[in-house]
């Protein structure tokens, strides 16, 4: 199994990035997806998850109302829309797997079997 998470890169405060998450060797519709994010010197933590069907998703509150989280199935891909960004959301970026054909979506690391290998993401004010 194989997450790949591609398109950060350095964005002015008030700007724009789609981040892709592209999966491969595994039943992709059967598998709920989290974008997770990790800053120097602290936790990793949730940023937004979507179920396999799309049906649900989940927003941290930092980013509600500024951040989309939604797939493709035909493209085993899991797309993270970030607008209106702050430097505060600087970090790297990381996607991550959980087998979930129930539906049921989890906010939490432990839950996730595959992790991708991170994107920077830098905001500069």
């Amino acid at each position: 199994v194989q997450l790949q998470a591609s398109g950060g890169g350095l964005v002015q405060a008030g700007g724009s990035l789609r981040l892709s998450c592209a999966a491969s060797r595994l039943t992709f519709n059967t598998y709920t997806i989290g974008w997770f994010r990790q800053a120097p010197g602290k936790e990793r933590e949730v940023v937004a998850v979507i179920s396999w069907s799309g049906s649900t998703t989940y927003y941290a509150d930092s980013v509600k109302g500024r951040f989309t989280i939604s797939r493709d199935n035909a493209k085993n891909t899991v797309y993270l829309q970030m607008n209106s960004v702050k430097p505060e959301d600087t970090a790297v970026y990381y996607c991550a797997g959980e087998f979930s054909p129930n539906g049921v979506i989890h906010t939490t690391t432990g839950w996730y079997q595959y992790w991708g290998q991170g994107t920077q993401v830098t905001v500069s004010s």
